[in-house]
C-alpha cells in the first residue's frame, strides 16, 4: 500500500507523520503480544523515525530482557540504568551472525550475514576468552554459529559475546597499555565503534580454541570500543563417534 504525503516518514529531523502516529502505550502493548518480534521492530524502524526513536528507548530494550532476561539482569546489575552501546546493537548482536568477506575483517572466506533464531551466550564460557590476569572480567559468549564446508576453509564457526561494564574491565586496561592498535577501516557490525584485534595484542588465551572445538592457530577476535565481540574459528571435524551420535 502506498503511504500518503501525510504519512510518509524519512530520517530527516522533522518527521512528517507525527499526526498519525499511535501511542506509546499502544505500540508498547501490540509488540508485547508479538512477543517483541525483532524483525518487525527492525523493519518499522527503517520506515519511520518516530518509531525507530521508540525503539531505540524502549523496544529494543524490552526485546533483550525477554530473549536473555538473566544475561541482561547481570549486566546492569554495576547500577547503570543502560549498556554499553545502546540496546539496538545488543538486540541486533544476541540474534545477528555477522558473517564475513574476503576483504574484511576476516579474509578467509565470503559467507553471507543472517539472522539466527536462538543462540546461547554463556557467562562460563567467556573466561576461556580471556587471559588468567582478566578472568575477573564478565563477558558472556556464544556457542559458534557453524558454517560448513566452506572450501579450502573447512567447518568456520563464528562467534559473539559482550563484556559487562568494558569501560571499567582489566581486558580494556590492558589493551591500552599495550598500545594495542584500532583496525583502521573496519568497525563493530552491532554499534559501529572501532575494533581492537585480540590476535595481534596477542591476548587470546589457548583455552578459547578448547571452548570452541577449533584448531589452536585458527581462530581470531575482536572487540570494540563498546566491548561487543565478534570472532571466527575453523572447528575441528567431528570424530566418529560425535556423527554418531549426531544421527541418533
Amino acid at each position: 500500500m502506498k503511504l500518503t504525503k501525510q504519512y510518509r516518514c524519512s530520517h530527516s529531523p522533522t518527521c512528517a507523520c507525527m499526526k498519525g502516529h499511535l501511542s506509546e502505550e499502544i505500540i508498547f502493548l501490540v509488540f508485547n503480544h508479538l512477543n517483541w518480534n525483532p524483525k518487525l521492530i527492525a523493519t518499522l524502524s527503517c520506515a519511520c523515525k518516530w518509531f525507530d526513536d521508540l525503539a531505540k528507548r524502549v523496544l529494543w530494550k524490552e526485546f533483550c530482557k525477554t530473549r536473555a532476561p538473566k544475561m541482561m539482569i547481570d549486566l546492569q546489575s554495576s547500577g547503570s540504568h543502560s549498556v554499553d552501546g545502546n540496546w539496538r546493537a545488543l538486540g541486533k548482536l544476541l540474534i545477528y551472525c555477522s558473517g564475513c568477506k574476503k576483504d574484511g575483517l576476516f579474509s578467509t572466506a565470503q559467507i553471507p550475514g543472517h539472522f539466527v533464531y536462538r543462540t546461547r551466550f554463556s557467562r562460563t564460557s567467556g573466561k576461556s576468552f580471556l587471559l588468567p590476569q582478566c578472568r575477573s572480567d564478565v563477558l558472556y559468549v556464544s556457542d559458534p554459529c557453524e558454517h560448513l564446508d566452506q572450501g579450502e576453509e573447512g567447518d568456520v564457526g563464528f562467534f559473539r559475546g559482550v563484556f559487562k561494564s568494558f569501560g571499567a574491565s582489566k581486558v580494556r586496561k590492558m589493551l591500552i597499555r599495550r598500545n594495542a592498535p584500532l583496525h583502521p577501516t573496519e568497525v563493530c557490525p552491532y554499534c559501529k565503534a572501532k575494533l581492537w584485534n585480540m590476535l595481534a595484542a596477542k591476548m587470546i588465551p589457548t583455552s578459547a580454541s578448547c571452548r570452541l572445538g577449533s584448531y589452536d592457530d585458527c581462530i581470531e577476535y575482536y572487540v570494540c570500543l563498546n566491548g561487543h565481540v565478534l570472532g571466527i574459528c575453523t572447528l575441528l571435524p567431528l570424530s566418529d563417534t560425535d556423527e554418531a551420535a549426531s544421527e541418533e
